[in-house]
């Protein structure tokens, strides 16, 4: 426990089961089990306390080890914003598995609905329908996890019926609640790797689309990336005989030597509500140009997201179709790429020799 925090463990505890917002910002907790730290106010489900360790900050907690929880974002700065936002945003915290209507959640922030729609748009990048949507996906995904069954799952995540969650399933969780219970096994993933201009390409993709492009210096290395990335898949290198998978890497690498000749391929992307918001916008940037993460945040609607869009960009895993080597920093240095630096430079210089 370090000597540091700013109150005792038994106080943390209690300011994180009641999910104190005055707390945020003060200290954080780590979840072994989970491996994730999150800030006191987090709504996800709280982890028993002999699973938990907290920390004054989140520095602290990452060189412990624990990564930052991508509901609560415990790695920003605590945000003031809007009042009557901020209560509309803890009530959906804390009715995560209830249905309210927008008339309903303005009269629990003390404005007119029309302004609740918009200022709830403008500062979180969502309308309150949507994040409530993200809440219960985000519920459903912790009582899949933990219920000992899939009806029992979707009952506590507060949907009406199981016909609604599988008819919205691979929305909500990329693949059938069955399957996303059981940790992604089962789910079939084909791959192959050609040569390209920026070097080894792999292209991986279910029934749906390309589920991953990966770039590097060699076939064994984007094999235990994708091993990495998708650990419970069953992945299988195929390269030849599927014509799907064929016409969707002749797709990507008509892409990767020439942005804007893929034809729109499908995918199939697995990212919070926050992310896909991201990656939408990313796909929106043209071939050539840049933008700084600070105009990608003002972009979707959370200015002062700028941690967050540069996770969300981080976090994408389909190289070039979703571009977010067109991201930079305010400077105009690179900042990161999860394919190397010198890649991203090539991919900018090509762009703009043939844009």
């Amino acid at each position: 426990m370090p000597t540091d925090l700013p109150l005792t463990a038994d106080a943390a505890w209690r300011a994180v089961t009641a999910r104190d917002r005055a707390w945020d910002g003060r200290f954080v907790y780590g979840v072994r089990t989970t491996g994730i730290y999150c800030r006191p106010s987090c709504p996800s489900r709280r982890a028993l306390r002999e699973n938990m360790s907290f920390y004054p900050t989140a520095e602290a907690a990452r060189g412990a080890g624990f990564r930052a929880c991508k509901r609560c974002r415990p790695d920003t700065a605590a945000e003031a914003g809007n009042p009557a936002v901020a209560r509309a945003r803890d009530w959906l915290d804390r009715h995560a598995g209830e249905r309210v209507s927008l008339a309903h959640l303005a009269t629990v922030s003390g404005v007119s609905a029309w302004h609740l729609q918009r200022t709830f748009k403008r500062e979180v990048g969502l309308s309150p329908r949507e994040y409530a949507a993200a809440l219960r996906a985000d519920r459903l995904r912790a009582a899949l996890r933990a219920e000992p069954s899939v009806s029992r799952a979707v009952y506590e995540a507060g949907f009406g019926s199981s016909s609604r969650v599988y008819e919205g399933a691979h929305r909500l969780l990329g693949m059938t609640p069955g399957r996303y219970r059981e940790g992604g096994k089962g789910m079939e993933l084909r791959y192959t790797i050609v040569p390209s201009p920026h070097g080894r390409l792999l292209v991986a993709a279910t029934d749906r689309g390309v589920a991953a492009v990966l770039l590097g210096e060699s076939d064994a290395a984007l094999t235990r990336d994708l091993a990495r990335q998708f650990p419970e898949a069953e992945r299988a290198r195929v390269d030849t005989g599927d014509e799907w998978l064929r016409e969707l890497v002749r797709g990507v690498a008509a892409e990767v030597a020439r942005p804007g000749s893929g034809g729109g391929l499908p995918l199939d992307l697995h990212g919070t509500a926050f992310q896909w918001k991201v990656w939408r916008a990313l796909t929106t940037i043209p071939a050539g140009e840049t933008r700084t993460y600070t105009e990608l945040a003002r972009s979707v609607g959370r200015p002062r997201a700028v941690r967050a869009v540069a996770s969300a960009c981080a976090a994408n895993r389909v190289a070039v179709l979703v571009p977010c080597h067109r991201v930079v920093r305010s400077d105009g240095s690179l900042g990161g790429y999860r394919w190397g630096l010198e890649r991203k430079a090539r991919l900018l210089a090509r762009e703009q020799a043939t844009g």
